[in-house]
């Protein structure tokens, strides 16, 4: 039986975002950032001072990755890049799709070789018209075709277990990756069919004892599951469209999630005042910091 529990927490960042996506956190700063994807913006807040700071970005873009102390990885609709912490320059890193203007990048995580798997969409969510990719020190190669909203990548402690959903039908797959690499090292099997439920599997990460943390879109709800696919808890917050969440914290003892207004009315605005917010859940969990993506 699922475990039911009303929303504890609080809101870290009261930005309204369209489309809040791609959080990560930086623990040698104390630092969340995430994306506003459709606003072309990125968003940075240092926990310790609550100093927030919004920078527009030239193009949309989804998914941060921690090189070192002074650069950051982005995939962008444009390809990769390399940021500049500092000054904000971007560096072309690789391409990525880039016969492909009408798609955009999406969801994507580090894997504990320091290779990075990023998903890729079309704008207009068209069925089919994305994939997924594994990126090593700038080498691009595809390793999952014909997905229409690619989500919920992220992996298993030991690299060995990789996870990932096409959010249009729902279904957490789990496919076995080499760990010194980060590529497949098999065929990916459904690990959790969610397809007759209300909303759909968006942004996952995986704790320390390899627990499975979801945002479930459209259901207003950040569920947990075990290693084994089984639902365990499930905690709800006040907005319907969450998007994925993220570890936070100097021990990664807390847990944040993005949130979206993207296709709401206004009546439906008005009943969610912190659609598009940074969500803190108020538990406490066993969560661990993602890798940084090796140049």
């Amino acid at each position: 039986m699922t475990d039911i529990h009303e929303f504890g927490g609080r809101t870290l960042c009261s930005t309204n975002s369209v489309l809040g996506e791609g959080p990560t956190y930086d623990p040698d700063t104390n630092t969340v950032w995430w994306f506003n994807i459709l606003g072309k913006e990125l968003h940075e807040l240092r926990l310790s001072t609550k100093e927030k700071k919004v920078h527009p970005l030239p193009m949309m873009a989804s998914v941060l990755a921690r090189i070192d102390a002074g650069r950051q990885l982005l995939a962008t609709e444009q390809g990769l890049f390399v940021r500049d912490i500092e000054t904000g320059d971007l560096t072309f890193h690789a391409a990525l799709e880039n016969d492909r203007p009408e798609n955009r990048s999406n969801d994507g995580r580090t894997h504990p070789s320091g290779a990075l798997w990023v998903g890729t969409m079309s704008k207009r969510a068209e069925t089919h018209a994305g994939a997924i990719y594994h990126v090593a020190r700038g080498k691009v190669t595809k390793i999952f075709d014909a997905i229409s909203i690619p989500n919920s990548i992220c992996f298993s402690p030991d690299g060995t277990t990789g996870y990932f959903t096409d959010t249009r039908i729902s279904r957490l797959m789990r496919v076995m990756v080499d760990p010194e690499t980060g590529l497949p090292a098999g065929e990916p099997i459904v690990l959790v069919d969610t397809m007759e439920e209300p909303g759909g599997i968006d942004g996952s990460v995986v704790d320390a004892d390899g627990y499975i943390w979801n945002a479930r879109w459209g259901a207003g709800t950040v569920d947990r599951y075990s290693p084994d696919g089984l639902r365990i808890a499930r905690y709800k917050v006040p907005a319907a469209q969450p998007s994925c969440p993220a570890f936070i914290g100097a021990d990664a003892e807390g847990l944040a999630v993005t949130t979206a207004w993207e296709g709401l009315d206004e009546a439906a605005r008005a009943m969610q005042p912190d659609a598009g917010a940074l969500l803190e859940l108020g538990i406490a969990v066993k969560g661990r910091f993602d890798p940084a993506y090796i140049l």
